[in-house]
């Protein structure tokens, strides 16, 4: 009855350390490129809790002290017991029921101290656990604040957020677990090992030959299936791509009857899938059961070895049944130390990743920048001789130069790939240049901190960003300080005011996430609201009408004269129809200004503008 006791509450021990089973025991974890160096970052990462750590450990150890005592205690209780029982037998004396009790006390309070512990060191551990998680999501946070844009049009944003989410996740379930299941595994092997030398040398070299044998076969499973996990892991990612796809794309592929195709697909993969989780699946819960295997062996010997030195007076019967109590929780160590190795590799795998981006190169601004106000801004822009390529030996805007009076709207087209788009990017200092320089007022842009320079643009994009709130809550994004009666203002100045009044809730209306229940040329038309009530000296229009139809751009073309008188007005356009009043055009091919003027004026020339003017009207046929 004991031993099932204690083999019960060994199994709901182990399933609370680890809470994953045994499949996850074995999943092998993306290993670190130098996990001593990821190592290194976490725990200096954590410099500022190293007490609590500290305190952490002394306290397991405690709680694992008590833990291991336990069985050695109980069985003095048996000892005492046979003892009594065989001196009635022999009339000799009777069973001492104090002393048993006393003893069975002892071992309730030696329990309850080491669960004491146990509570005090995880709850710790958690709450370091979770503020050291809470700083790197706090850290990375305020890093992407100051990463320059380059970084996030070269790494895709899931690559970003597979960072704050799940390697963040990763390293502090591991922290919460490992610590402490490391401490009390070594701790309890130690503990196991020097208890069991006390009671009897002999015996407990009979019982360590569990250790080897547990080690081999673990090992032993462990390289067999690590193969079959990274398959599934793979299998597993493919399949999410493709379901991910799949749903997003669902209109297209009913739209081109690919459906047949698709699952196809679809089962290829999920049969991969499948044949590696099984396969995986299997070895891992061939664990238990030959650790179970080995264990019983122990006992076996344990028990045969037992009896022979218990037959001699060498050992009480008591002191048998604590050996066999040990042999049981002697292969939980040794099978927690493994899982945590495994575990530990993930985690640091995890921190190097977080820890990269964390390394990663920032937006630096000089010492001597200075700051500008929307107030001191006259509107003045010259570009000198600009030249500028993202990429070292790749130049795309070779010698920009043009110089734009405060007010001018100023028109860039051309085709794509010409750099129309670039520009506004070095304008805004997203992006520095390579040679020559961009001016505001005359003075070098270099020479203001981008967050100065910044505000005193207003911007409207091709592709719109809305977020989920009201709309009235986005179009106030341009400035906060707006008023119920600006925001309306704004709205119908941007004729945005209309179909707002016929949505469900009117300006009150909660946008989904992506802004997807309203149209998309709704969604451009809140953004222009919001650069219109943003009122700033310097606006930049890239492609901002694309998305509406021909009526509602003659609308927004009327609303566009108004926003942009006495502005200095940056307009990139594909339809040449909406920058015809442009005070300037600036006709970019190639990185280059190939020609500029007026509508009337580049028409008259006859030259690239001309073309690229009239292809737009030609009939197809």
């Amino acid at each position: 009855m004991a031993d099932n006791y204690n083999e019960k509450q060994n199994s709901q021990k182990s399933r609370k350390r680890m809470g994953k089973g045994p499949s996850a025991a074995l999943a092998p974890g993306e290993k670190p490129k130098n996990f001593r160096k990821a190592v290194k970052n976490t725990i200096n990462y954590m410099g500022a809790y190293k007490w609590a750590v500290v305190c952490v450990f002394f306290i397991a150890a405690l709680a694992t002290v008590f833990e291991t005592l336990g069985p050695a205690v109980m069985g003095k209780a048996t000892t005492t017991l046979a003892e009594g029982l065989m001196a009635k037998i022999h009339g000799t004396g009777g069973i001492d029921f104090e002393a048993i009790g006393r003893i069975l006390l002892i071992t309730l309070g030696l329990y309850a101290t080491g669960a004491i512990f146990q509570f005090v060191q995880a709850w710790i551990m958690n709450n370091i656990t979770q503020k050291v998680v809470f700083n790197m999501r706090r850290d990375i946070s305020e890093k992407i604040n100051r990463m320059p844009m380059k970084y996030f049009e070269t790494v895709q944003t899931g690559e970003i957020l597979s960072r704050i989410t799940n390697d963040i996740d990763t390293l502090g379930q591991g922290l919460s677990q490992s610590v402490s299941n490391f401490i009390w595994s070594t701790v309890s092997l130690v503990g196991i090992i020097v208890v069991m030398l006390y009671i009897n040398f002999k015996l407990t070299l009979v019982a360590l030959i569990t250790i080897p044998l547990s080690a081999a076969f673990m090992a032993v499973l462990i390289k067999v299936s690590q193969k079959h996990f990274a398959a599934q892991q793979e299998n597993l990612g493919i399949i999410d791509g493709q379901v991910e796809e799949n749903f997003t794309g669902h209109l297209v592929i009913k739209a081109f009857n690919r459906e047949e195709r698709v699952i196809r697909e679809f089962d290829k993969t999920n049969e991969k899938l499948y044949e590696s989780a099984w396969k995986s699946q299997f070895l891992s819960g061939l664990m238990r059961p030959v650790m179970m295997i080995v264990s019983n062996m122990g006992n076996a010997a344990v028990v045969l070895a037992g009896g022979i030195l218990c037959a001699k007076g060498a050992i009480g019967v008591g002191d048998i049944q604590a050996f066999i109590q040990y042999v049981r929780n002697l292969s939980e160590p040794v099978q927690t130390i493994a899982q945590i190795m495994n575990q530990v590799q993930s985690m640091a795998a995890a921190a190097e990743r977080v820890f990269e981006f964390l390394d990663e190169e920032e937006e630096v601004e000089s010492e001597d920048v200075a700051e500008v106000s929307p107030e001191e801004i006259r509107g003045e822009v010259e570009f000198d001789h600009v030249s500028f390529g993202y990429d070292e030996g790749t130049t795309i805007i070779k010698d920009f130069s043009a110089k734009v009076e405060p007010g001018q709207k100023i028109a860039i087209v051309g085709p794509t790939g010409a750099g129309k788009t670039t520009m506004v990017k070095l304008l805004m200092r997203f992006y520095d240049v390579n040679g020559g320089s961009i001016k505001l007022d005359g003075k070098d842009i270099r020479e203001y901190s981008r967050k100065s320079l910044r505000q005193n643009f207003a911007m409207v994009l091709q592709d719109t960003w809305l977020f989920k709130g009201t709309i009235r809550a986005n179009i106030k994004y341009g400035n906060e300080k707006a008023d119920n009666d600006d925001i309306i203002k704004a709205a119908k100045a941007a004729k945005a005011h209309h179909f707002i009044r016929t949505l469900a809730g009117g300006y009150k209306m909660v946008l989904n996430e992506d802004a997807s229940n309203i149209s998309e040329g709704q969604r451009q038309l809140l953004t222009i609201a919001r650069a219109i009530l943003a009122d700033r000296k310097l606006l930049i229009l890239d492609e901002a009408t694309s998305s509406v139809d021909t009526r509602t751009e003659e609308e927004i073309q009327k609303a566009m004269d108004a926003l942009t008188r006495g502005r200095t007005s940056f307009i990139i356009a594909h339809r040449l129809s909406t920058i015809r009043n442009a005070d300037m055009i600036l006709v970019m091919n190639h990185g280059d200004i190939v020609e500029q003027g007026t509508h009337e004026e580049l028409l008259a020339k006859g030259g690239f503008y001309a073309d690229l003017y009239n292809s737009q009207f030609e009939e197809v046929g």
